[in-house]
């Protein structure tokens, strides 16, 4: 197909399509209550610590692999690069299912394979996408990755409790159990969603410029079209090290969140049954996920209107907030939805913040390299607040009360607001790059 100015859209289509698959990291809550019941309940008999570290690895491989499809980016096309990258994905699922379900083989399946891929197809659409709306940076950069966020509904739900009960509990193909089988149906989906969706990511011709649109008069940063930084110079200036350390902040709350959240609901919520509890987290989860997939648009919008730095510092003294006060509104179910709501609004506003900041400050030529490094804050922040909240969490054991779960939300509070006070040192550079 061939792309031009009127019909630019369908490369966000296209981008839509591949996020939406690549989400599915974020639908891991819904294997730790299998993957962490007892053995002779019929589970795994993991630690929580155990089925973070797959999450964990599966994240930092995520972002080191994004940096590799960002070098090579220019010297393979960027249809071939996002199928590749779906091959791998749904391989990784796919042999997970295959493997027995031993902590070893979904650490190296799930977590090594399947993170490479979405590593290498992530910064696709972002580049893509960015190419061909110089004009919109912050709102294309929200929807280029919206469905990231959104897509996790869709494996949570099938996962847990759609087709009478979810997956889990319902699906048996070659003859495996109900966890094994969804790995693999879904490793299935994943190769041809991405795959579908790499057929138009496509670039612009070189010097294309939106119709009717000038840079030095209507963008929001005018020099962001005359930056142009590379990799290694962009490593060794303050702006990156200031972006690279808010980044890291900011995710640790929002992936310990994704993280924890059931595994928090079913302790904060044990007025109710069991069952019962776990069907309301696993709500707040799908909350959390949809939630996710509205704040990259939405910030994203309001960054082209405010600026990138104002809406960062909205964005994450809101999440501060709320991670303060969400161990205590939590332990209702209510509450419990509304904070996974906000968090997971504010959380997917990074995702649109970021990649924008990273384009202005640094330029868009570069975006896969240089976002692919500030991204490696993502992959630290994956190993840091999903572990630390699987730790706290085996320490406890049985104790009575759930005030252990104070320490990672405070914790995470913290971060924010950290990362909230860095923004005021964050300035376009002034220097340039050599």
């Amino acid at each position: 197909m061939k792309i031009t100015y009127n019909n630019r859209w369908i490369v966000i289509a296209g981008g839509i399509l591949i996020q939406l698959c690549l989400g599915i990291i974020y639908a891991w809550s819904v294997f730790t209550v299998p993957l962490s019941t007892a053995i002779a309940e019929g589970g795994k008999g993991f630690t929580a610590a155990q089925s973070a570290w797959i999450f964990s690895v599966g994240l930092f491989t995520f972002s080191v692999f994004m940096i590799i499809a960002g070098r090579i980016m220019g010297r393979i096309s960027a249809g071939k690069l996002t199928a590749i990258g779906g091959a791998l994905l749904g391989l990784g699922y796919i042999l997970a299912g295959f493997s027995g379900g031993s902590f070893i083989s979904l650490l190296l399946t799930i977590g090594v394979i399947s993170g490479a891929g979405i590593g290498l197809a992530y910064a696709v659409p972002l580049k893509i996408g960015i190419s061909w709306y110089p004009d919109k940076v912050g709102l294309v950069s929200g929807l280029a990755v919206a469905g990231f966020g959104f897509g996790a509904t869709f494996w949570i739900k099938a996962a847990g409790a759609w087709f009478g009960g979810g997956l889990l509990q319902n699906l048996s193909i070659f003859g495996l159990p109900g966890m094994e089988s969804t790995f693999v149906l879904y490793g299935l989906i994943l190769v041809v969603g991405v795959v579908l969706g790499a057929l138009v990511m496509k670039l612009p011709p070189d010097g294309y410029m939106p119709e009717g649109w000038n840079p030095k008069t209507d963008a929001l940063n005018p020099d962001f079209e005359s930056v142009d930084f590379h990799g290694p110079e962009m490593l060794h200036t303050p702006q990156f090290r200031l972006l690279f350390s808010m980044f890291l902040l900011s995710a640790f709350a929002g992936l310990m969140v994704i993280y924890c959240i059931k595994l928090f609901g079913i302790d904060a919520l044990s007025a109710k049954s069991a069952a019962e509890a776990s069907v309301i987290a696993g709500t707040a989860m799908a909350i959390y996920a949809i939630m996710n997939g509205l704040g990259r648009i939405g910030y994203g919008r309001l960054s082209d209107i405010l600026g990138r730095k104002k809406t960062l510092r909205i964005m994450l003294l809101s999440q501060g907030i709320m991670m303060a006060g969400f161990f205590w509104l939590g332990q209702s179910a209510a509450g419990l939805m509304l904070g996974a709501a906000i968090i997971g609004l504010n959380f997917g506003g990074n995702f649109a913040l970021f990649p924008a900041a990273t384009a202005v400050y640094f330029g868009k030529k570069n975006i896969g390299e240089n976002y692919g490094w500030v991204f490696l804050a993502y992959g630290f922040a994956g190993i840091l607040g999903p572990l630390l909240a699987g730790a706290v969490k085996d320490m406890a054991g049985n104790a009575a009360g759930i005030g252990f779960w104070l320490i990672p939300f405070l914790a995470a509070a913290g971060a924010c607001l950290v990362a909230m006070i860095l923004t005021f040192f964050l300035k376009i550079p002034k220097h340039k790059p050599v």
